[in-house]
């Protein structure tokens, strides 16, 4: 599939970054398409992507205080929003039709590779600026956004899973953050950015994220 049109840096970044096609078609993701995926894997891949995505919104809402403009506060605050009533929850829900309640979910212990990934993204918003963790966020937002959509009417177990990333609304969030961050770089560097030198920096913090995300995955495939 062509890629996605999530926007004017996802497009630059996504070129500039050579782990992205073994991000979006890691063997745990082609596991997920073909739906056969061991259901322990998914389930400890959930049970630790719950506690990414407590971390995430954490990130997210860093972001509302990082951001400059009306615009950029409402976007991260909403993402915080989608992360804790809408995500998470289905991660809860998942969980429980295989046993596994929120109480247990909450003692998930964190996977070195869960840190590793959360500590960055965090990092680069506590020591830079709104586009650094935009830079850091994206690869996980839009990346799931484009696997979802190539994923998109593969059945299988795994169907509700990808149902929610190919679906209407995330995609349309996926959009929405794309043009979140182009609207920032506009803001801050101008409509050339991609020509200073900031540009470069940026290109590594979504590279570097992207890295991370790989390594979520193969925590994932590898299982408990």
């Amino acid at each position: 599939m062509t890629a996605p049109d999530y926007g004017r840096a996802f497009a630059l970044w996504r070129a500039q970054t050579p782990a992205w096609h073994a991000y979006t078609h890691h063997p745990f993701v082609e596991g997920l398409r073909r739906g056969d995926l061991p259901h322990a894997h998914f389930l400890h891949y959930l049970r630790q992507d719950y506690i990414f995505l407590i971390h995430f919104a954490r990130a997210w809402a860093l972001a509302a205080a990082k951001g400059e403009t009306l615009a950029e506060i409402q976007a991260a605050s909403a993402t915080v929003q989608a992360l804790a009533h809408v995500e998470m929850p289905l991660h809860v829900q998942i969980c429980a039709q295989a046993g596994i309640d929120a109480a247990m979910l909450e003692t998930t212990q964190e996977a070195p590779a869960n840190l590793a990934y959360t500590r960055y993204v965090l990092e680069s918003g506590y020591s830079g600026d709104f586009l650094d963790l935009m830079a850091a966020l994206a690869p996980c937002v839009l990346g799931y956004g484009e696997i979802g959509a190539r994923l998109a009417g593969s059945g299988g177990p795994y169907a509700d899973w990808i149902d929610t990333y190919a679906g209407a609304d995330y995609q349309a969030l996926c959009r929405d953050v794309g043009a979140l961050i182009d609207g920032a770089l506009v803001h801050r560097l101008g409509h050339d950015w991609t020509g200073l030198p900031r540009a470069g920096h940026l290109s590594q913090r979504f590279a570097t994220a992207t890295r991370l995300e790989v390594g979520f995955w193969q925590m994932g495939l590898e299982g408990p």
